[in-house]
């Protein structure tokens, strides 16, 4: 069997918002890097969509933000839900401290294809598409020195040495099950059903309603679709699928519809649906001798309050600043990275335990908001707008999910152009 070896001072597997983040940081600061990824082409399922105002600046940071709003996207200013045909804004993004009062929601290909292209302009870094990472290689102490791995396109396995194997490789990460770590996940009282329908299709001026008979989730993406959440318990999904679809397009018809009437023309079944587990989870480690992993594959986030991808990028740009530096000035094994841990721990475990409540406050609501009468509901909505922007807690999750850690800046001090 035909066997080559690549070399790269690191090695990021995963091509997600966290992978390509970081390697265009590394090439752009001279560090030697590849960039591997299982996929073929951009063109996939990816269910992480929105981009908040603290990730907008980071972006803008890396000189990146111009190219960002170039790629199909929806700008958002204010969030909105519908609570029993009340509409609620939640946040008026202009009241926040920042100087990107919006957040972005857009698909990623395009974003992770402008990523590599960018990272690509530099001679030190390689990308690796249809490359299955198998497992990680380990020296007689134990230590990561780098991947085993299959070029699908060649034909070829692939062995890659280096001295840093960062995991980027999201929720279901090889690189993480490879090292023998565990990720730490919580059980979560909801799930989430996504399904996509023409834009047109639907009004929606809100990013989700809430009534009686359940919560559906809106997500414009800039294109010709409409991006659909439908929360259902944990554990319903089968229940719900062994109903059939029509019963399940009746169940939609009593929060929306329009939705369900869209779905009736547009989707082919339960085949145009998936199930996303949102369960949380914190990994015990994010570094040994080697390895690092950021995102998904340390800390796997929930969609409430989309903060998968920034906390991804957030991730990035720290590991990116550790890893230069170790690289670049000391030249030795690296022993800066359990620094990250650190660094980024208490931040993440604030946003995991927030989306937590959150989901057990949703999860409530499934079970209980049945019985809340129709013009209590409304007497609530009417007055939310009131409530929040007074409660410090209800505000400081916001301004936390919004904003994201605003210790974290790009260290452009590195860059080599």
């Amino acid at each position: 069997m035909r066997e080559r070896t690549e070399t790269a001072e690191v090695v990021v597997v995963g091509c997600g918002p966290g992978g390509a983040v970081l390697a265009y940081l590394l090439a752009r600061s001279g560090i030697d890097v590849a960039l591997v990824e299982r996929a073929a082409t951009f063109e996939r399922e990816y269910r992480g969509f929105g981009w908040n105002p603290g990730v907008v600046r980071l972006f803008d940071e890396m000189d990146l933000l111009d190219d960002v709003l170039d790629l199909a996207h929806e700008t958002v200013t204010d969030g909105a839900f519908s609570l029993y045909g009340e509409e609620i804004s939640v946040l008026d993004f202009d009241l926040l401290d920042t100087d990107y009062p919006y957040a972005l929601m857009m698909e990623q290909p395009a974003l992770l294809e402008c990523l590599v292209d960018r990272a690509s302009s530099y001679d030190n870094f390689t990308f690796h598409p249809s490359t299955t990472v198998r497992d990680v290689r380990t020296d007689t102490a134990g230590r990561i020195q780098g991947i085993e791995a299959r070029d699908r396109d060649a034909g070829e396995d692939v062995a890659f040495e280096t001295q840093c194997v960062v995991g980027a490789d999201g929720r279901y990460s090889t690189v993480r099950t490879s090292a023998g770590i565990d990720p730490g996940l919580f059980e979560s009282p909801v799930d989430l059903v996504w399904f996509k329908l023409p834009r047109g299709d639907i009004d929606a001026t809100t990013q989700g309603r809430i009534d009686r008979d359940g919560v559906l989730l809106y997500f414009g993406l800039g294109g010709d679709d409409l991006q659909i959440g439908y929360l259902v318990r944990s554990g319903e999904w089968p229940s719900i699928k062994q109903a059939g679809f029509d019963a399940f397009r009746e169940r939609i018809a009593e929060i929306d519809p329009q939705v369900a009437s869209a779905m009736a023309a547009q989707l082919d079944g339960f085949r145009d649906t998936t199930l996303l587990d949102v369960a949380p989870g914190i990994a015990d480690t994010w570094s040994s001798d080697g390895l690092l992993l950021i995102g998904d594959a340390a800390h796997t986030a929930s969609p409430i309050g989309a903060q998968g991808n920034p906390l991804a990028v957030e991730d990035a740009v720290i590991a990116h600043s550790l890893l230069v530096e170790e690289l670049t000035i000391t030249e030795e094994i690296l022993e800066r990275i359990g620094e990250f841990g650190a660094r980024r721990r208490p931040h993440v475990e604030q946003i995991i335990s927030r989306q937590r409540r959150g989901a057990a406050n949703l999860a409530y609501w499934l079970d209980y908001g049945g019985y809340v009468p129709p013009r209590l509901a409304r007497g609530m909505a009417k007055t939310a707008p009131l409530i929040v922007p007074h409660s410090k807690s209800v505000r400081s999750t916001i301004e936390t999910f919004a904003l994201g850690d605003r210790s974290v800046s790009v260290d452009r001090s590195h860059f080599t152009d």
